[in-house]
């Protein structure tokens, strides 16, 4: 279980995607896994299918904000596991969107606007094979490594949370 006493404000988890597209629900999945989880009571989990502006929405006013999202690099095997700070940014899935800002962007006017912008913002983007067919089950190979990447994002969870965030 995390140590909650490095914690003075609370905590989002927030899994994007689109349940209905294969391997694009994984974020939205692995946070349904999550809220079974021992995590502290100041841990809030939600799902989003968007991207852009209405992220600012659902991430003002906490202090720490753990995304889960799909990726597609085709660097690696499908299932790897990255972590990324908006410092060293990779667009995963959901955190851009065509008809919208991306994220960096969108974060900056956030703060330019005066939004309580969390000070902590983790990104954790799950290799993804196939996000454009439509079926509430995972690709084979993800489906597969699924109890791997679910403990996985776990066990980076509880290592976040054991040590101050700030």
């Amino acid at each position: 279980m995390a140590d909650t006493s490095v914690y003075s404000g609370s905590v989002l988890m927030l899994g994007i995607g689109n349940e209905i597209l294969t391997d694009d629900g994984i974020g939205p999945k692995l946070i349904h896994d999550l809220d079974k989880n021992q995590f502290p009571d100041h841990v809030v989990y939600q799902v989003a299918s968007l991207g852009g502006l209405e992220l600012l929405e659902i991430i003002k006013d906490f202090d720490t904000v753990f995304i889960l999202d799909a990726i597609r690099t085709l660097k690696n095997d499908p299932g790897t596991v990255y972590c990324y700070t908006p410092d060293d940014f990779k667009e995963t899935l959901h955190l851009s969107n065509l008809h919208d800002i991306n994220f960096l962007t969108a974060l900056e006017l956030g703060r330019r606007t005066g939004m309580r912008i969390p000070s902590t913002i983790i990104i954790i983007a799950i290799e993804i094979v196939e996000d454009r067919e439509f079926s509430t089950f995972f690709s084979p190979v993800i489906q597969k490594r699924y109890s791997e990447i679910l403990s996985k994002v776990q066990r980076m969870l509880e290592e976040f949370m054991s040590v101050p965030m700030i």
